[in-house]
């Protein structure tokens, strides 16, 4: 930033430098490109957390309470906690051991061939590819009379319901989550396999090692912090899903973002809004935890992109 001196005092000590207003202009005009960004994350994101954490500490007059937060840690409040953390590291793990795989494959390929390409631009699309739109897919191909079901029902005598309607339950949330999860494993972990460098391999192979001594000593010790930095964000990225969930599931609400809902549009649960608010700060600290450990291994991971 450029700076003007100021003279000298009256009695000849020097003064500190003074910075005009012109001299500021050009760096003000550069936070100006930023302030659409700044005001959408301050109405979109911020108010909104707030609101949700100042009533998360305040009873229906307004008084602080900690008794919000005391409802949402027992009974049923609590069994959707677990089933929402199972339902994410279940599709986490699918995610990350199916979409690790595809990435590998993916990462021998020629980098400007077809199946690179083809399977990027697959992955980009699917790894957004959610809400009610992704449910209804699911039910009209996996539904009781869906497409699929139907063919296995008439032609093999293979009933995938004989032991329940698992499609609208946790079983069929983590089927429908893996859809998205396995894409997003691929477009986070490709970058770390592009980054091993073939001299590792060569220079273990020069000194006697097996691939398996190459991968257990080399490529293992350098992908594992984004193997699990991958992990975390598929975590996170389920654990914070709703519309597909809401758009399966119509009855009962057995993961936290469905309870969350019923205090928000339920007449049942009238007057009891900042025990929702009190659940949504929960997962607040949940994803922010999650998020932080997730950065902390995205840096120890970049040194070996560099």
């Amino acid at each position: 930033m450029a700076a003007s001196a100021s003279p000298a005092g009256p009695e000849g000590a020097p003064q500190r430098p003074t910075h005009s207003l012109r001299s500021r202009l050009p760096a003000l005009t550069a936070y100006l490109g930023v302030l659409p960004f700044l005001a959408y994350v301050g109405v979109f994101l911020i108010y909104p957390t707030l609101i949700v954490v100042v009533g998360s500490f305040e009873d229906n007059a307004g008084r602080p309470s900690l008794d919000n937060l005391r409802v949402v840690t027992q009974g049923v409040y609590r069994e959707a906690f677990v089933r929402t953390i199972e339902l994410s590291a279940a599709s986490a793990v699918i995610g990350m051991v199916l979409g690790s795989l595809l990435a590998w494959a993916v990462s021998t390929a020629r980098p400007d061939g077809v199946l690179r390409r083809g399977v990027n631009s697959a992955c980009g699309v699917l790894a957004q590819f959610g809400g009610v739109t992704l449910a209804f897919a699911f039910i009209a191909t996996f539904g009781i009379t869906g497409l699929v079901t139907q063919f296995l029902r008439d032609n093999l005598n293979i009933d995938i319901y004989s032991g329940g309607v698992w499609l609208y339950d946790i079983p069929g949330l983590i089927f429908i989550y893996s859809y998205f999860q396995i894409p997003l494993m691929v477009i986070v972990f490709l970058p770390a396999l592009d980054g091993l460098r073939p001299q590792w391999r060569e220079a273990a192979a020069s000194l006697g090692g097996t691939p398996w001594h190459y991968w257990r000593h080399v490529a293992g010790p350098i992908l594992a912090p984004s193997f699990l930095g991958s992990g975390l964000l598929l975590f996170a990225n389920a654990f914070s899903a709703y519309a597909t969930a809401a758009a399966l599931v119509s009855q009962g609400n057995p993961i936290v973002p469905l309870e969350i809902r019923a205090f928000l549009t339920s007449e049942v649960v009238l007057g009891q809004e900042n025990v929702g608010k009190a659940l949504g700060c929960t997962m607040i600290v949940v994803v922010t935890v999650v998020m932080g450990l997730y950065g902390l291994l995205l840096r120890r991971a970049s040194r070996w992109l560099r």
